[in-house]
């Protein structure tokens, strides 16, 4: 074997295991109705289930960011056991006292828990859209609003929160870990072979534009959750954008 073939073979066993690293996940939590995967020291992607009548049982995921101690989570677990169950683990296995809870739209998979954390004294903070969505369907309500964007603290770094424009829903935002360079997309961005989905609420002329200034304000973006399905890389918002893209 040449020099210049045991060289390229080198070169495309660092590109496998860098990427394998940069989207390595670890089971940490699993029951039949929640779960919660590590994605990075200091994020967490949490798994829990909605009963649809269009889709059937569907996976919701969540984002939960943690530093010194204290916790922030993106979108409740979709229902109040699991919620419980989610509280419960972070501070019995992370030690940590839950801040902030961040609901990132007002469907039922991003606020179905919010009452339990609201019981524990945990504030909420949602787009000024999203609480008078959610007062508007009688759901629990959040209860601290902002227009565009949004940073709470976490320890001794933060987190941020965006308004983009309108896609699945009016309200939808998007939240970002830059010390991890980590994207909660929630149901704004698919994951990859995603359908188009529950489009109810959804603005489909502007969704693509949308995830496109998403993309735009965050190039350094390494992971991506997705409200349901599969965390990935960049792809997702491209995946996203090519499917609500005009005909």
């Amino acid at each position: 074997m040449t020099s210049y073939f045991k060289l390229l073979i080198l070169c495309l066993a660092t590109v496998v295991l860098s990427t394998s690293s940069l989207f390595a996940k670890k089971t940490r939590y699993k029951t039949g109705t929640l779960s919660i995967v590590e994605l990075a020291p200091n994020v967490y992607q949490h798994i829990s289930y909605l009963s649809t009548q269009d889709f059937g049982k569907v996976s919701c995921n969540g984002m939960i960011v943690v530093n010194s101690k204290e916790a922030v989570v993106f979108d409740t677990p979709a229902d109040s056991a699991a919620t419980v169950e989610l509280m419960n683990w972070v501070g019995q296995q992370l030690q940590a006292k839950i801040v902030a809870v961040v609901p990132t739209h007002f469907h039922n998979d991003c606020l179905g828990g919010l009452k339990e954390f609201h019981a524990q004294g945990i504030p909420s903070y949602a787009h000024n859209m999203t609480i008078d969505l959610a007062r508007e369907s009688k759901v629990t309500v959040p209860q601290q609003g902002f227009d565009v964007a949004k940073e709470i603290k976490v320890g001794h770094t933060k987190v941020s929160i965006r308004y983009f424009g309108e896609g699945h829903t009016k309200d939808n935002v998007i939240a970002y870990f830059a010390d991890e360079d980590i994207m909660f997309g929630g149901c704004l961005i698919k994951e990859i072979g995603a359908t188009k989905g529950y489009l109810g609420d959804a603005n489909v002329r502007d969704w693509a534009a949308t995830v496109q200034k998403v993309k735009q304000y965050y190039p350094k973006v390494k992971k991506v959750i997705p409200g349901h399905g599969k965390t990935g890389g960049v792809r997702l918002i491209d995946y996203t954008i090519k499917l609500f893209q005009s005909k």
